[in-house]
């Protein structure tokens, strides 16, 4: 069989409302993440480190630093007619905006049919994950399927937070049942504290899903969502399978991070991601270069730690940091800190995660804070040790704890 022509299409329009005040100047999906990377980075590795080189990303929400960071960062070779392209929503089937991810890809018909490919790979933007596309559309054909919904196992009592794929019990890769977020999910045959939740990933014969997305269109009552009306869609006709991500072996993967997947939507869920990274045995392992993760950061000077003297120590314990990053007379522990970041003397920065750029001052502390880009914190503030003063300045403080700096304060004391 002569291989398919792949076309992978990334859904990076999402607005993550609950991940404000990150969100305030910038689409989820460019949400810096780890350092050095931002979330989409994360969904265009697995695509391009799969072998899927035609690569369209479908954008809208405030995505001038998304498609910049593509620009820059995502460049293939032309002569080889392979590219990473930011495609922004145009209108070009009615005066509207994208209305779902299933209107998305119908507004969007013309790429597909210019690449004519057999196969379409559609992937969010906003999960952290490893993943080798080429195995699962290994499956979806072998299935004979013409829809194909990626499900990762879950602790039953989370099913409403999910979508919640059903299995036909004579043939547990195709999907009997569809349902988001119930509370009497049926679970996993052969793991009956789990289900099979949705990762909003999926792959389709290009013929039926133009079909799909082109009737949704025409059909008045729906929210023109792939999860909440395409796959229902082809359940309802017997044409929709299932890949169990148990399955998915990616190169260089270990026993502790090999089915890792999070969904990093809510500020606390962000915060916990970022820190599954800095663990000696991390939850997630980066230094993966079987399978490596790209991004765009180059031409930045060594992290740099500086005074050994007695009284001021420039130190990092089991934290990430990044290139560009001066820790000058500082101590850092379990923490990320991104390029450009600046740390002065006897400041002490503990369980947090600092973005780009963010400049913290002597005697100042921060703990289990997320400083956005460029945050300025003076001297002698402190961040995340008094839960009523962050809320004061006009802080975002998570339930369980988490203050959130928004992007460019200059922080009172």
């Amino acid at each position: 069989m002569a291989t398919p022509r792949v076309l992978a299409i990334v859904l990076a329009g999402g607005e993550g409302k609950r991940l404000m005040p990150l969100t305030s100047h910038r689409a989820k999906p460019a949400v810096p993440f780890g350092g050095i990377y931002r979330l989409v980075d994360f969904a265009l590795s697995n695509v391009i480190n799969s072998g899927y080189l035609q690569v369209i990303v479908l954008t809208q929400y405030k995505s001038h630093s998304l498609d910049r960071h593509i620009a820059k960062t995502w460049r293939m070779s032309a002569l080889l007619g392979n590219y990473v392209a930011p495609v922004p929503a145009q209108q070009r089937v009615g005066k509207h905006w994208y209305l779902g991810s299933a209107d998305a890809i119908f507004q969007c018909l013309n790429i597909i049919d210019d690449e004519r490919p057999d196969i379409v790979v559609v992937v969010g933007a906003d999960h952290v994950y490893r993943m080798d596309f080429s195995q699962m559309v290994d499956a979806h054909i072998a299935s004979g399927a013409e829809l194909t919904v990626a499900a990762i196992r879950q602790p039953i009592a989370m099913s409403t937070e999910f979508g919640v794929i059903e299995t036909d019990p004579s043939d547990p890769t195709r999907i009997s049942a569809f349902r988001e977020k119930p509370t009497d999910p049926v679970p996993v045959a052969d793991s009956p504290g789990e289900i099979l939740a949705s990762m909003g990933n999926y792959v389709a014969n290009a013929d039926a899903l133009v079909a799909a997305v082109t009737a949704d269109a025409e059909n008045a009552d729906s929210r023109h969502d792939m999860g909440g009306d395409l796959v229902p869609a082809f359940v309802e006709r017997g044409a929709a399978g299932v890949y169990d991500f148990i399955r998915n072996d990616v190169p260089g993967s270990t026993d502790r991070d090999r089915d890792y997947w999070r969904d990093v939507g809510t500020l606390d869920s962000y915060f916990d991601a970022n820190r599954d990274l800095i663990s000696i045995e991390p939850v997630f392992n980066v230094y993966n270069y079987k399978w490596p993760l790209h991004t765009g950061y180059t031409g930045l000077p060594p992290a740099k730690f500086v005074h050994a003297g007695p009284d001021r120590i420039g130190y990092a314990a089991d934290s990430l940091v990044s290139p560009g990053v001066i820790v000058s007379g500082a101590g850092v522990s379990g923490s990320v800190l991104s390029p450009g970041v600046y740390l002065h003397s006897w400041s002490a920065v503990s369980d947090s995660v600092l973005m780009d750029g963010v400049k913290v001052h002597r005697h100042a502390q921060v703990h289990r804070a997320i400083l956005d880009k460029n945050v300025i914190v003076p001297e002698r503030a402190r961040i995340g040790l008094d839960r009523q003063h962050d809320l004061d300045r006009g802080f975002t403080v998570t339930d369980s704890g988490i203050t959130v700096v928004p992007k460019g304060t200059v922080v009172e004391i």
